[in-house]
């Protein structure tokens, strides 16, 4: 009877007491959060309450196993398996509590913060720095894990004495991993780009989704996703429109007849950009800035906050002062002569005629 009742004792309060613990820290948290509103730590650490109950447990199984005297000849790798059990519950809650807290601190800093380019600057180095962590924490993990075996101890002296030649061979081998962890790095703190910046890189325009310690991906206006290794923003120009302040010039170019009416375009251009609430009222203008034997280049010029306003500022521009032309000057549109030229209307109103063309 006493073999049957003791493991059931052990066990079965060891399980209950991880249990209790685990509703009680909950219930705190809970409380916290609810009392503390403005901070997100509480609700954040919530999240981690599966690791910490498999870390309770596995911890107070190891610890009382012993006394349950429960298949006495698998003691050893009943015992091992709870050992590994434990490491990788701790390295899991350790990696949720360091999220937990490094969420919390950007969040702060976003709220006092107002500059968004600053933001965005800190979220790329807080998620990579929380890579690194992870990744730090792993790999301790599993180190831990392989030294719980007699084995990986013996052969620690010898591997501790060839670490030379494996670290200078990994090194060859992964040599452009490292280089994009190194780049990733220097992304993150060289503050060169960030993330939600906008990008032109290999001719496409997009925007900056996700920086990682290897990869950087970048979203297009179509939606479509451009995964680049992060060596290439070291190593290669590219435009970042994000950078400095967001304020941009556009400009929009018309191909036209040597007779378009250009004092005239100035104020219609004018008179577009009041009326489109993407302008942002700094400047605009419109010159001559070339001329063929057939057609002037008229270009014009305006400004906006952002790049998604001078997208939508150009193309008003654009559709407005062609369909403008289009009814008030269609003289003014490029054109192949193979008769009389169209008049001009001044010219009717002087009585001037125009000097004759011969047809082409």
């Amino acid at each position: 009877m006493e073999n049957v009742v003791r493991p059931v004792i052990v066990i079965g309060s060891s399980v209950l007491l991880t249990l209790v613990i685990g509703w009680a820290t909950d219930r705190l948290l809970r409380k916290a959060d609810a009392r503390e509103h403005d901070s997100p730590l509480w609700g954040l650490l919530r999240r981690a309450r599966i690791p910490y109950q498999l870390v309770l447990c596995a911890a107070l199984l190891r610890g009382s196993y012993d006394q349950a005297k429960l298949l006495e000849r698998h003691q050893a790798g009943i015992g091992r398996t709870l050992t590994l059990v434990l490491i990788g519950a701790a390295a899991w809650l350790v990696i949720r509590i360091a999220a937990a807290i490094v969420e919390t601190t950007y969040s702060r800093y976003a709220r006092a913060h107002r500059d968004a380019a600053r933001v965005r600057r800190v979220r790329t180095q807080v998620e990579l720095i929380m890579r690194v962590v992870s990744a730090v924490v792993i790999v301790v993990a599993i180190a831990a894990m392989l030294l719980t075996f007699p084995a990986m101890r013996t052969a620690g002296a010898s591997l501790l004495a060839s670490a030379g030649i494996i670290a200078a061979i990994a090194g060859v081998a992964a040599q452009s991993t490292l280089s994009n962890m190194f780049a990733g790095l220097q992304i993150a703190f060289g503050d060169m780009v960030r993330i939600e910046d906008t990008v032109v890189v290999d001719g496409e325009w997009g925007t900056v989704e996700e920086i990682t310690l290897t990869f950087l991906t970048v979203r297009t206006w179509d939606e479509r996703r451009i995964t680049m290794p992060v060596s290439y923003f070291t190593s290669k120009p590219f435009e970042n429109w994000s950078r400095g302040t967001p304020q941009m010039t556009g400009t929009v170019f018309w191909h036209l007849d040597h007779s378009a009416p250009v004092e005239e375009m100035r104020e219609k251009l004018r008179d577009i950009l009041r009326e489109s609430p993407a302008w942002d009222g700094r400047s605009y203008g419109l010159v001559v800035t070339d001329s063929t034997p057939n057609t002037i280049q008229v270009r014009a010029l305006m400004t906006a906050k952002d790049s998604d306003d001078i997208w939508t500022v150009r193309v008003t521009v654009r559709e407005q002062m062609i369909a403008w032309l289009l009814s008030e000057h269609p003289y003014a549109l490029p054109r192949v002569n193979t008769s009389e030229a169209v008049r001009r209307p001044a010219e009717l109103v002087n009585g001037r005629a125009p000097h004759p063309r011969s047809p082409g």
